[in-house]
């Protein structure tokens, strides 16, 4: 058995998501079960230096993880050879130029969405990894959920028949500050911070979309900023100039059509904080990140509308649930198993960055669709 030790300089984990999803639940889970073995039972072993801006953020980090490897000089460790991938997990305006340097340097890149504040930076992104034989990918976390996997089983299985049409719902109540802390950071309301939650959402939903349903073909998007003013990390009130709501209709290339409400101002009242319900000509489902109901035609009430009586039917009785039939594991972990395969064993990974550029294109049309008030064509990218 050979151990492969593969060095990832991990920037940005100090901020929530970075901490949570790559680090802790992702990374040093993976080191702690052992690596990731091959078929030809070798190992690959993830070597960590954490990189972020703040010694104190970094040591805490430390205390938490158990990893001692930190630093706030990012280009000493990306001109060190001891590591080979380049991992980015902080604000969005800041990613270009980092990931930029990383391609220079010759690190094979790996990043969390949006990979960039526009299309023409993120395919200029793809294009220099193409050129330098870097191989790159996004994070797509939500590909990996055990509710959308079984969905997937679902449609692979012609549960559905033809599918007319998806409807997702997502969100929760992010508390404005003033009496309850927000449980999201102050930048996430800022446009000039690169907020809002179409540039956040709408790369989620294109790749959602295009490897369940189908290609996106044409967006109507409607923005609002429901909540003007929200209280900062400092207890200083400010003028909210992102969307914090959006309201988005998809044509796909095939005639389904989809639609998803993305909002940081609605009450939960629903399965979870992202379902997805799929209809089709033979039956529906409901997913939510971790379970999916299902009902199938033969299992399908005859409603009548009259509103003059109490509705007879309880539209939840006929609804099943579809069985734990396989474990899953955290899904940003499984991609992560996945990327540090690619990189070893150049297995397919088809999650690169210019799928995280077509995410940047839907929420660039998603803006332009709610400021002209009109439907825009998703055009191909080169």
């Amino acid at each position: 058995m050979k151990e492969h030790k593969i060095g990832i300089i991990m920037n940005g984990v100090t901020g929530r998501m970075g901490t949570n999803q790559h680090l802790m639940r992702s990374v040093l889970a993976i080191m702690k079960q052992g690596g990731v073995t091959l078929d030809n039972g070798d190992v690959i072993m993830p070597d960590p230096v954490l990189v972020g801006r703040n010694p104190d953020k970094l040591k805490k980090l430390t205390e938490m993880s158990g990893i001692e490897n930190t630093t706030t000089d990012l280009d000493s460790v990306m001109n060190d050879d001891r590591y080979q991938i380049y991992f980015d997990a902080q604000t969005t305006g800041r990613r270009f130029d980092a990931v930029k340097k990383a391609i220079a340097a010759g690190k094979h890149v790996y990043c969390e969405k949006p990979v960039s504040v526009d299309v023409a930076e993120a395919l200029e992104l793809y294009r220099l990894c193409q050129e330098n034989n870097i191989k790159n990918g996004v994070v797509q976390d939500k590909l990996w959920l055990p509710g959308l996997l079984k969905l997937k089983r679902l449609m692979e299985n012609d549960f559905f028949g033809e599918i007319l049409s998806v409807r997702g719902e997502f969100g929760y109540w992010v508390f404005e500050g003033h009496t309850i802390p927000a449980q999201r950071p102050s930048w996430n309301y800022k446009k000039e911070e690169d907020g809002g939650i179409i540039v956040d959402m709408l790369c989620h939903w294109r790749y959602v979309i295009d490897n369940l349903f189908g290609k996106v073909k044409a967006v109507s998007c409607l923005a609002a900023t429901h909540i003007p003013e929200r209280i900062d990390e400092k207890g200083n009130a400010y003028k909210c100039t992102a969307d914090d709501s959006a309201y988005a209709t998809f044509e796909l290339e095939n005639g389904v059509i989809a639609h998803f409400n993305s909002s940081w101002t609605v009450r939960v009242r629903r399965d979870d904080l992202l379902t997805l319900q799929v209809d089709g000509t033979k039956g529906s489902a409901v997913a939510g990140l971790r379970h999916c109901h299902i009902q199938h035609y033969g299992n399908t009430p005859k409603p009548v509308w009259n509103p003059d009586i109490e509705q007879p039917i309880n539209f939840y009785d006929d609804w099943g649930k579809v069985p734990e039939q396989e474990p899953f594991d955290n899904a940003f972990k499984a991609q992560w198993e996945l990327f540090l395969k690619h990189v070893v064993t150049d297995s397919p990974f088809p999650w690169d960055l210019m799928e995280g550029a077509k995410g940047v294109q839907l929420a660039e049309l998603g803006l332009e669709s709610s400021e002209k008030r009109q439907w825009l064509d998703v055009p191909p990218l080169k």
